[in-house]
């Protein structure tokens, strides 16, 4: 069969508009005089000039037109005219059926587009126009009725497929060619009269006579080769995506007949096929099994996309395969007793929970119940944790029923463990999905704002980091303190009262630096930056001030030695050390007298008091014991932190005050409470009474007509 690519491509059409503006010489003047006027009234006309090998006859296919135009010559009649016509469509169909023909040549298809030009042009009133009309419109018919539906119709399935492929390839190249002979219909005539287009002509035609008569047989035929594929055969998926084409270039490049006659039954087979698959495998597969190939035919949807379907088909494809994989068998998959995903939870399965967040990610009700379980699980690991530390916390002696011991700690690292282990779940396997991270900041706000046997749980964390940092309170390595630290501080981000906590480590910080029990310097600015990062500087600039004030004191004593060494006649003899403190930052402590032995009270003077060092004083029985800063007391530390709060409420409130100057009672507390939540939860009964504390001090006063409403006076 000859390829119809072996027909010569034609060349732009050539033609000779009538300009309305300039008319050609009138009839009743001498062939000369209408050769001189034809060579006067060229220049006014479009005209294509063509290289040399056509030089010859486009002059004279030129010529011709002019003369059959304007002399009217009956040398070739209309019918012979139609005749040569016929002839064109003839040869053109036989090429394209692979006929013995030669191919057309330049001169045949000039003389086509002549003739046609001629027969249009020669009636004013373009009665043979639509006759040239209908002529393109049956000789389109005719191919289809006589060559394309008889070779289909012998055809089935693939066979059929790739048949009409090959005819829909030819007919797009008659339609071309036609177009090209008949163009001179679309430029004038067809356009005033408002009618269809040439090759609009040619889709409709086929539309009418091989489309609709065959496009169920078609979508069957491919729909079958797609279900094929997917049981593991392999298929000619370019000849699935050529086929696929024609339903969209039959609609002109819109997809109205894609999704019609193909898309919406090509869903309902997928839906039935994969509805099938999956009542097969939630019988006999594990839960990660199952996912493992819902999440393989997911990715094989996707690449059937890519290589043959329309890409509008890809969410209403996945959607189909997830509702009948996923949506309908959730929580059947979900809880399997051996498989499930609390067994995926508790066995710390990374690579199956990963997938399953993938899978139900759009799938509103499955994330729901994952995050359900979720939650179970991790309370029920919380619950047993708490039960075993009250265990042991039963057992202490009366009176240190309201210390901090050994068992206190042991339960504040778990808890930090715990937390770590599901943060790293949550955002390894989860994505840091919120309806997962919701749970887990449910469990631990839980317990980070109860108390634990007696204590409240923001001074467990503080006394745990206290002894994680002091000199013989851990036997880590340095990275694994610093990773500790770490743990503790995201802990952090679930107490409410943060400023209370950094009392207690403010607290508990002076006393490792005076006392030089701080196990490295490096550790407590490292925790200075984290909690300064957690909470803002407002509450730890007071611990760096005391950080700084050491290391001066250090350097300060050190150069105080050096100075001892190079003036050896200055040295006191004993040793002194010196510590200069910034008032400030560092905690009240109460002054107690110094009880000194009456060996050693020293003796009036009227000019001084001096005390001097007594070297033979040697009792045996007698110890002086000077007494260290006292440990501060829970309720004193509260005590201060509700002072800090107070001046902490009046400044937000004034705050607020001095940027809106006019602001109603519920928007002033509600604002007050959003400026301060990063440090501590502030009591809505605390905040009204800071408000009537400072209307009392004249910062602010209510409305006169509206007591809600209050007004800052500057």
């Amino acid at each position: 069969m000859r390829s119809p690519a072996l027909l010569h491509r034609p060349p732009p059409s050539l033609y000779i508009e009538k300009d309305p503006g300039v008319l050609p010489p009138s009839s009743s003047s001498s062939a000369s005089s209408r050769l001189r006027g034809f060579g006067h009234w060229l220049p006014h006309r479009p005209f294509l000039l063509i290289s040399f090998p056509f030089v010859r006859y486009v002059c004279s296919a030129i010529f011709t037109l002019f003369l059959g135009y304007h002399f009217g010559s009956d040398s070739v009649s209309r019918a012979r005219e139609l005749e040569l016509v016929q002839k064109g469509i003839t040869k053109l169909t036989n090429i394209l059926e692979g006929r013995a023909e030669s191919s057309f040549i330049t001169d045949e298809w000039m003389m086509l587009y002549t003739t046609i030009f001629n027969i249009a042009s020669r009636n004013a009133l373009h009665e043979h126009s639509q006759l040239l009309y209908d002529k393109y419109r049956e000789s389109l018919k005719e191919y289809l009725t006589a060559e394309v539906l008889p070779a289909l119709s012998e055809k089935h399935d693939e066979f059929m497929l790739v048949e009409l492929v090959h005819r829909w390839k030819n007919y797009k190249v008659m339609v071309g060619w036609l177009t090209h002979f008949f163009c001179y219909l679309n430029r004038y005539y067809i356009p005033h009269r408002s009618l269809t287009p040439l090759a609009e002509v040619g889709l409709t035609c086929f539309r009418q006579l091989v489309y609709q008569f065959l496009k169920d047989k078609v979508r069957d035929a491919v729909i079958s080769l797609i279900n094929r594929e997917r049981n593991g055969e392999q298929v000619d998926k370019t000849l699935l995506k050529n086929v696929l084409k024609i339903f969209v270039e039959i609609g002109s490049g819109k997809t109205c007949y894609y999704e019609t006659d193909f898309e919406a039954h090509m869903l309902r087979e997928t839906s039935i096929y994969y509805s099938h698959k999956a009542s097969i495998w939630i019988v006999k597969d594990s839960c990660p099994d199952y996912m493992f190939k819902a999440e393989e035919c997911l990715k094989r949807e996707k690449d059937r996309v890519l290589h043959y379907l329309h890409e509008i088909s890809e969410p209403k494809l996945l959607q189909t395969v997830e509702d009948e994989l996923l949506s309908r068998y959730t929580n059947q998959l979900l809880d399997k007793k051996t498989s499930g995903c609390h067994v995926l939870i508790r066995d710390n399965k990374v690579d199956d929970l990963s997938r399953m967040c993938r899978l139900f990610y759009k799938i509103p009700s499955g994330m729901n119940l994952i995050s359900e379980i979720f939650k179970q699980h991790v309370t029920a690991e919380f619950t047993v944790l708490m039960e075993q530390a009250e265990d042991a916390a039963s057992n202490k002696k009366p009176e240190k029923k309201d210390q901090i011991g050994l068992q206190e700690l042991v339960l504040v690292r778990s808890v930090i463990e715990l937390n770590a282990k599901y943060l790293a779940l949550s955002n390894d396997c989860f994505q840091n999905f919120s309806p997962l991270r919701k749970p887990l900041r449910e469990v631990f706000e839980d317990f980070c704002n109860k108390g634990f046997s007696g204590n409240s749980c923001v001074e467990l964390l503080a006394t745990f980091c206290d002894n994680t940092l002091k000199k013989g309170g851990t036997k880590n390595p340095s990275e694994a303190v610093e990773e500790t630290m770490e743990k503790a501080v995201k802990l952090l981000a679930y107490i409410d009262d943060k400023d209370l906590f950094a009392e207690f480590h403010r607290k508990k910080l002076a006393r490792r630096l005076l006392f030089d029990r701080s196990a490295n310097d490096d550790h407590e600015r490292s925790m200075l930056t984290k909690l300064k990062q957690q909470f803002g500087w407002q509450v730890t600039w007071k611990m760096e001030g005391m950080v700084t004030d050491m290391t001066l004191a250090r350097e300060i004593q050190s150069s105080f030695q050096e100075y001892l060494k190079s003036n050896r006649q200055e040295n006191p003899g004993i040793d002194v050390s010196v510590t200069v403190l910034t008032t400030g930052f560092w905690p009240r402590y109460k002054s107690h007298d110094l009880d000194l032995p009456s060996e050693l009270i020293p003796k009036p003077s009227p000019e001084r008091i001096a005390f001097e060092f007594n070297s033979e004083f040697t009792e045996k029985m007698k110890r002086i014991k000077i007494p260290p800063p006292p440990v501060d007391e829970r309720r004193k530390v509260i005590q201060d932190v509700d002072k800090d709060r107070e001046h902490a409420i009046d400044a937000a409130i004034i705050r607020i005050m001095k940027s809106r100057k006019v602001v109603v009672n519920q928007q002033l507390v509600v604002e007050c409470m959003e400026h301060l939540k990063h440090v501590f939860k502030p009591d809505i009964k605390a905040i009204k009474k800071r408000i009537e504390a400072l209307i009392t001090r004249e910062y602010l006063e209510r409305d006169q007509k509206n007591p809600s409403i209050f007004r800052y006076l500057a």
